[in-house]
This record gives structure tokens, C-alpha cells and sequence, in this order.
């Protein structure tokens, strides 16, 4: 069993991801010259920036349910809280991917 990372599975994964966040496509790639180069922190910022607006959106929506404000609904509290946990454990399998990257890269020999 091959314990490697395929790179273009991880790259389409994190163009997807960069797509589900509201990223535009033209936005997510460089102006440098090459067109299938990838700032990927770029992509990782704007990502990092997409889980933070959730959480303190579903936080927002909880505070406000449980404030008593009759224009917020249960179900939109429910529905914000588990984007924000979905995006959340979205980005734990990212970072939990590029550290056991980083660890095959350093014990490789010279």
C-alpha cells in the first residue's frame, strides 16, 4: 500500500474546495505566464478566509436565534452551523494531508 499524495487529486480538490468557497475561477489562478501554475496560498488564504466567514456567520445566526429575533429560523441556524463544521473538517484533512506530505518529504534520503 502506497502511502504517496497524488498531486492533481489534491490540486483538483483544492480548486473544488476554492469553487465551494465563492472564489472565481479567474481569481484562484496567477497573472504570471504560465497557466497551470497555482499560488497556492492564494487559494489557502482565501479558503482559511471562507472558514472563518462561516463559523462567525453560524455564529452569528445562533446568537440572534437565541436572542429571540423572530426573522431567524432554527432550521437556517442548524444549516450554518454544520457548513461551518463541514468546512472546518474540510480544512483539518487539508492541513492533516500537508503535514504527512511534509514528513514523506523530509525522511526521503539525499
Amino acid at each position: 500500500m502506497s502511502n504517496s499524495i497524488d498531486t492533481n487529486t489534491l490540486l483538483v480538490q483544492l480548486r473544488a474546495m476554492a469553487q465551494d468557497a465563492g472564489i472565481p475561477a479567474s481569481e484562484a489562478q496567477p497573472t504570471a505566464a504560465s497557466e497551470d501554475a497555482v499560488d497556492f496560498s492564494r487559494v489557502l488564504e482565501a479558503t482559511l478566509d471562507q472558514v472563518s466567514a462561516r463559523s462567525s456567520e453560524a455564529s452569528k445566526l445562533r446568537q440572534s436565534y437565541e436572542s429571540g429575533n423572530p426573522n431567524v429560523e432554527l432550521a437556517d441556524v442548524m444549516i450554518a452551523a454544520q457548513k461551518a463544521r463541514i468546512s472546518f473538517e474540510a480544512l483539518s484533512q487539508v492541513r492533516n494531508k500537508m503535514v504527512a506530505a511534509y514528513k514523506e518529504v523530509m525522511s526521503m534520503p539525499l
